[in-house]
């Protein structure tokens, strides 16, 4: 009869969840938009460096390269082995988009302290 008496935690209500329960992803993101807010979006790059380096330290740097070829193997098997041509056709074409936007906001910036007197 003691748990009857003892009131049950007040849930979130939601518009959308009449009962008012969170899913476990509504939670995650709930969980991660907090953290984001106190400590910086720059607390998530800094704790993953140190999880690489302690996963690094614990199963030795060749780790990285197994755990890579398998998912590459992966990938291959999934979308065939043109699939890599094609991304990194894709990823030249960024590089050299960045590479011109570069050059010309730097001779945009150069014809604008050109005009300083």
């Amino acid at each position: 009869m003691a748990d009857e008496e003892t009131p049950k935690p007040k849930k979130p209500k939601k518009a959308d969840n009449p009962e008012g329960e969170m899913s476990v992803r509504e939670a995650g993101k709930k969980g991660g938009d907090t953290v984001r807010n106190r400590y910086g979006s720059g607390f998530y790059e800094e704790i993953g460096r140190k999880g690489g380096e302690a996963t690094r330290e614990r199963h030795g740097a060749g780790f990285y390269e197994a755990i890579g070829q398998k998912g590459g193997k992966v990938v291959k098997e999934k979308y065939g082995a043109d699939f890599y041509e094609q991304i990194g056709h894709k990823g030249g074409q960024k590089v050299k988009k960045l590479i011109a936007d570069a050059k010309n906001a730097a001779a945009e910036k150069a014809a604008a302290d050109a005009k300083k007197p």
